[in-house]
């Protein structure tokens, strides 16, 4: 099977990637190459010649949903907020977008859940994890704050795997809580 008309190699990887993030949600690391290249609509030949092994495949994966949430913090920093915590509350956006839609957020769960049992990519989602913490803190605001911040939200992006005990209207007002802690500056004590 040639190169598909019309499209780029890197149309063919983002493709083949979305393709393995479905079929390693319904099936964990077991799937195949071959699975991964029928449900991606490319020859398993296709896909090894943009992912050499199944093991760059994944880990490409695993980069590419760092990426993701990188744009998508990216994508709601307000232009005009030049205040200590842009980019807190530009997180906390982030983390809140997908939780009007829990199967989405179960799915995107059951993905990092599987990859994550690789050890190599469970250092990768450490060094991500490091590298937010790191960005976070040099936000200008209180370490306290920042690590109440990343705390719930791990929470509200992983509570509807089990099923959340918070409802859309808790998520909301805590969206909001959040967001207003982070404008409401260092209080006595707060330390840095």
């Amino acid at each position: 099977m040639g190169r598909t008309e019309g499209r780029t190699a890197e149309d063919t990887k983002r493709l083949i990637l979305r393709a393995a993030a479905q079929v390693i949600r319904r099936d964990g690391l077991a799937a195949s190459l071959d699975d991964i290249a029928a449900e991606a609509g490319v020859s398993k030949g296709g896909l090894v010649y943009h992912f050499r092994s199944k093991q760059a495949l994944l880990v490409a994966l695993g980069e590419s949903i760092a990426r993701s949430f990188e744009a998508l913090v990216t994508s709601r920093i307000d232009p005009s907020d030049t205040r200590p915590g842009r980019l807190t509350r530009a997180y906390i956006r982030a983390c809140f977008a997908d939780v009007e839609d829990p199967v989405a957020m179960r799915d995107n769960i059951a993905i990092a859940a599987h990859l994550i049992s690789d050890d190599d990519l469970q250092e990768l989602a450490d060094q991500d994890g490091r590298r937010w913490r790191a960005r976070l803190r040099e936000d200008g605001l209180p370490d306290r704050t920042i690590t109440l911040v990343i705390a719930a939200c791990d929470g509200v992006s992983t509570g509807p795997l089990w099923g959340s005990a918070l409802d859309g209207d808790d998520v909301r007002e805590l969206e909001r809580d959040l967001i207003g802690l982070t404008e409401s500056g260092p209080g006595p004590g707060s330390g840095g």
